[in-house]
């Protein structure tokens, strides 16, 4: 499986209740059910009109798939290559 960051236009998003934003994690359960195990989703970050999802998966075929059986557009998909943080500085 490949690590790939998602961004999705969802105008709104930003201003949605707890309850909204559960309901569209249902909706993306149910496909991602569908899918299963083609594709998972890891967590996602809201900011403003936009989320950065964080997904495992085969190929961007199968987050494609995800996108046209949730709704939830992928605007923009980008394989995560490497990951760094803080501690990274002291590996050298």
């Amino acid at each position: 499986m490949r690590k790939y960051i998602i961004e999705r236009e969802l105008p709104g998003i930003g201003a949605m209740s707890p309850a909204e934003l559960g309901a569209a994690a249902t909706q993306s359960n149910r496909a991602l059910a569908e899918l299963a195990p083609r594709v998972q989703w890891q967590s996602s970050y809201i900011a403003g009109d936009k989320s950065f999802c964080v997904y495992l998966a085969e190929d961007e075929a199968a987050i494609l798939r995800h996108a046209d059986l949730s709704g939830f557009p992928a605007s923009t998909i980008t394989e995560i290559r490497r990951v760094i943080d803080p501690a990274t500085a002291t590996t050298g």
